[in-house]
């Protein structure tokens, strides 16, 4: 069994250390420098971990470039920020390697105050009743955390390069078919400011790419939910 993690990096040189650190022992960590000036991917590299260049800005490229970059029979996906520990990611692979669950997300859990702001909490249940709204799925997040196959995951033919990748995946699997699964995972206070939603600007890319994820019309998948798990 071969797992590679995709760490999406922008400028994360203060948290990288920490993360791959926390990297379990015979998985790869793929980090995908995303336009970084702190020097986030020579040290990484230096750590240990395979180095991804991808110069077109957006959440969602990174994540695909890394994804495009593994070999892995598994694809896990985490933020590189520390404010999730990869340690724990064997916890979601479990259900998608014995075939209970084709998808399992990351459930976050504030650890403390301040670690998921109020508008962020309040902004993420509202993405999660319009994603049960549009696919019937009942989550509780859209935490960026998750672990799936990867051939699978290639054929849902993802599309979306910004910030709406995240729940492309999701809806996407929930259209094919796939059983979606979640699991509590403890949320810690991020290092640095959000690329996200940390300014008005990156929110508002951010509604605008959900909105568009929301708006795709249902469609029958490349992958069903039987061949994940064949």
């Amino acid at each position: 069994m071969t797992v590679d993690v995709v760490l999406p990096c922008l400028d994360e040189a203060e948290a990288l250390p920490w993360v791959l650190g926390r990297i379990p022992a015979g998985w790869r960590a793929v980090v995908v420098d995303n336009g970084s000036t702190d020097g986030s991917a020579a040290l990484a590299g230096g750590l240990g971990a395979t180095v991804v260049q991808e110069p077109r800005r957006g959440f969602g490229a990174a994540c695909h470039a890394g994804l495009l970059a593994s070999d892995a029979e598994f694809v896990c996906f985490c933020d590189c920020d520390a404010s999730l520990d990869p340690g724990l990611l064997p916890r979601l692979l479990t259900p998608v390697a014995d075939g209970s669950a084709d998808l399992v997300l990351g459930r976050r859990r504030p650890t403390a105050r301040g670690a998921w702001p109020a508008h962020a909490r309040a902004g993420n249940l509202a993405l999660s009743r319009m994603l049960h709204r549009r696919t019937g799925l009942r989550l509780h997040d859209l935490g960026p955390m998750r672990v799936v196959r990867r051939e699978a995951l290639l054929g849902l033919e993802l599309t979306d390069r910004r910030s709406g990748y995240p729940l492309q995946m999701v809806v996407r699997a929930a259209d094919a078919g796939w059983r979606v699964a979640e699991t509590d995972v403890p949320y810690l206070p991020r290092s640095g400011k959000s690329k996200v939603t940390g300014t008005w600007r990156g929110t508002w890319h951010a509604v605008r790419d959900i909105r568009r994820v929301l708006a795709e019309p249902p469609a029958a998948r490349t992958v069903a939910a039987g061949e994940v798990s064949a």
